[in-house]
């Protein structure tokens, strides 16, 4: 039997949230920020638990300002979860 760390259920968590959130705009949309966080940190979408500001920086480079309200349901999804120290400091990098 395999047992997950709670990192890596953190991690899990945060990756389908993203994946939610933009495949909630389209496959084409995931598709593109995925290649795009792949081409300038050379990284997967699960390794933005360690490194949000991976996350944040190709949003803002995908949508300008407009990257503000994916952010928000980004952090709506992880609310009952906030209180958690890993999962609030992820919202707090993608917030700034």
């Amino acid at each position: 039997m395999l047992d997950s760390t709670d990192e890596q259920i953190k991690k899990a968590l945060i990756t389908i949230t993203i994946e939610k959130i933009l495949l909630e705009m389209g496959k084409p949309v995931l598709d593109k920020f995925t290649k795009k966080l792949y081409t300038n940190y050379n990284c997967y979408i699960p390794d933005c638990f360690d490194h949000p500001e991976y996350l944040s920086q190709v949003l803002k480079e995908m949508y300008g300002n407009s990257s503000k309200t994916l952010v928000s349901e980004i952090m709506a999804d992880l609310e009952e979860f906030s209180e958690q120290k890993p999962i609030a400091n992820f919202i707090k990098v993608i917030c700034n």
